[in-house]
């Protein structure tokens, strides 16, 4: 692909974003939160390419990845007025529909545009099936990278606004409600993932955030966690306690590990 496709691309899903305008303020405020989110992840994306010293055809790639991984978000709110996919439909699998039933991708060579509804299925997956092809894992990893990247902003953006500011959608309607689910952090202190399943506080969502730094790929998208501040800015939003100090401590010595190991 070229850099004349990839605006063809971003032209198309800007009149697609705005086709799910709407006069209503809480249904505007969560769309416009995953049109913002997708430019974010682009950027993202553009970061750990160049870090990565991606060639120009695998940055359009990448950036293409990015800026289709959320496409169905939007439809899904529309129908379903949520973004849990538990709740409503696998939001990566609605994306795919999308792009196939627009044609979106059909000016490309056809191993791009396997390339790129393979790395958009798998933005969201718990983790990535074995088998994949070096390439393709490849592009899946960024992708999730970049995404997890921009949620943890998106997240710690929720919990600073105040509350008739938020889009709702952001947190799951999980319940503001003091304490956690044991679940959840005995999975960080473990060195795992929480399964959204695990979830039911909005304490449980801000430890989710926290765990999934286990799942990044790159010293390029930990550099950016760090360089961003995210970690503290998580930890000074969960109560104050020796278990969640110990969990965030936990957290920053595996970065750091990650990181000194290259």
């Amino acid at each position: 692909m070229n850099q004349d496709e990839l605006i063809i691309f971003k032209n198309w899903f800007a009149g697609y974003c705005a086709s799910f305008s709407t006069p209503v303020r809480e249904d505007q405020r969560n769309i416009s939160i995953k049109q913002d989110h997708t430019q974010q992840v682009c950027l993202n994306a553009l970061r750990i390419s160049s870090d990565l010293k991606l060639n120009e055809q695998e940055t359009l790639l990448a950036e293409t990845i990015a800026l289709f991984h959320d496409i169905g978000r939007f439809l899904q709110y529309q129908q379903y007025k949520t973004f849990d996919d538990s709740i409503s439909v696998n939001h990566a699998a609605l994306g795919i529909t999308v792009l196939l039933e627009d044609g979106v991708l059909q000016g490309l060579p056809k191993k791009d545009q396997e390339l790129i509804l393979h790395a958009v299925t798998l933005h969201n997956v718990f983790s990535l099936p074995e088998e994949l092809d070096d390439r393709t894992r490849l592009f899946a990893q960024l992708a999730r990278d970049a995404d997890k990247l921009d949620i943890m902003r998106v997240v710690i953006q929720f919990f600073e606004q105040e509350a008739g500011d938020r889009a709702e959608a952001v947190a799951l309607g999980l319940p503001d409600a003091p304490g956690y689910s044991p679940e959840v952090l005995a999975s960080l202190m473990r060195g795992e993932m929480a399964r959204k399943a695990d979830l039911k506080l909005q304490n449980d969502f801000k430890l989710l955030q926290l765990a999934w730094l286990y799942d990044f790929n790159f010293a390029s998208s930990l550099r950016m966690v760090l360089e961003r501040g995210y970690i503290d800015q998580l930890a000074g939003m969960l109560p104050a306690s020796e278990e969640f100090k110990r969990a965030v401590e936990h957290i920053r010595s595996y970065v750091d590990g990650k990181l000194r190991a290259g």
